[in-house]
């Protein structure tokens, strides 16, 4: 049975969203607090691109956080179908029902006196089996039944099958999602939609037209400096420059994987456990691991950590 919750207010300005989220340590754009507060007022999902670790899946936590609603997350993958992702038959408990139908087959056919007759009782008790006691509800039948609404996440919709597209246009434009055993079942408070995309392949366009489109790139650096003082609260103010001036020198160069704000965060909490002040040669090279997923952009940063450390302490003393 779904929890019982009351329904989210509506979203009263595109400030307010900016402050709400602020107050769950997510600090959006002005871009993506415009996003967020259109898809209350127009109810059209969101599709959130972007490379990966920029606060794609974050904003969806966030926002469910702030407004007080259950989170349903739906992780997508090659070869998820409707089974994973919608619903699917309770079969055990199916079977269990068929032998007690069997054991008690002579009570339920009553006093049939011909075939035809006993084919009626016998069709009448089967559609019992097709009834919503037996329907085991996915990510996103659940999502729709929730009674006072929900944030519902498709995570990484790009990594799942074109196919799979086309289930989820119905969901998308109605809020609702049609069982051909149990007819159409329509959201009573519709969720809260975010799709994620690291754009592993193109999306068809029926589901693009059906979503507001928002694009978090990498932020610019007063806004990512504000993000680390956010998520990392004892960081000084001098290491927090210097290591967001960094990493923003880093992406500059034409690296297999860019360092995303995830490891900008945790590269911040690396140097406070390390009790750094401020930003030194031997300290990058011994940590510059946590920022490069790759030991191809560890070799080709390392050259120019001495230049990136300077100019970045350049940039700290005069703002």
């Amino acid at each position: 049975m779904a929890d019982s919750q009351p329904s989210a207010t509506p979203l009263a300005s595109i400030e307010a969203v900016e402050s709400g989220l602020a107050s769950q340590g997510y600090i959006a754009s002005r871009q993506i607090a415009t996003a967020v507060y259109l898809s209350d007022k127009i109810a059209k999902p969101i599709l959130v691109e972007g490379p990966a670790g920029v606060g794609k899946t974050e904003l969806a936590k966030a926002i469910a956080a702030w407004r007080g609603l259950k989170m349903i997350r739906l992780q997508c993958y090659e070869g998820l179908d409707e089974a994973k992702a919608l619903y699917e038959w309770k079969y055990a408990k199916q079977l269990l029902y068929t032998q007690i139908l069997k054991d008690k087959l002579g009570e339920v056919l009553g006093g049939a006196q011909t075939l035809h007759a006993a084919l009626d009782q016998l069709h009448d008790f089967g559609d019992v089996f097709f009834s919503k006691e037996f329907v085991e509800p996915r990510p996103l039948l659940q999502a729709l039944e929730q009674p006072g609404g929900c944030v519902l996440l498709i995570d990484e919709i790009d990594k799942s099958d074109a196919e799979f597209e086309s289930l989820l246009l119905e969901i998308l434009s109605d809020f609702q999602v049609s069982i051909p055993e149990l007819g159409t079942i329509a959201a009573a408070v519709p969720p809260t939609v975010i799709l994620t995309s690291n754009s592993e392949r193109n999306l068809g366009d029926a589901l693009k037209r059906r979503c507001l489109h928002l694009h978090i790139g990498f932020p610019e650096q007063k806004l990512e400096e504000r993000i680390v003082e956010s998520r990392v609260p004892g960081i000084s103010q001098t290491l927090r420059r210097q290591l967001v001036g960094f990493i923003h020198q880093l992406r500059t160069l034409d690296l297999k994987k860019q360092p995303s704000v995830s490891e900008t965060i945790d590269w911040a909490r690396v140097l406070v456990l390390l009790e750094a002040s401020e930003l030194g040669h031997d300290m990058v090279r011994d940590t510059l691991n946590v920022l490069l997923k790759y030991e191809s952009d560890v070799e080709a940063a390392l050259p120019h950590v001495t230049s990136f450390v300077a100019t970045a302490a350049r940039q700290n003393v005069f703002g």
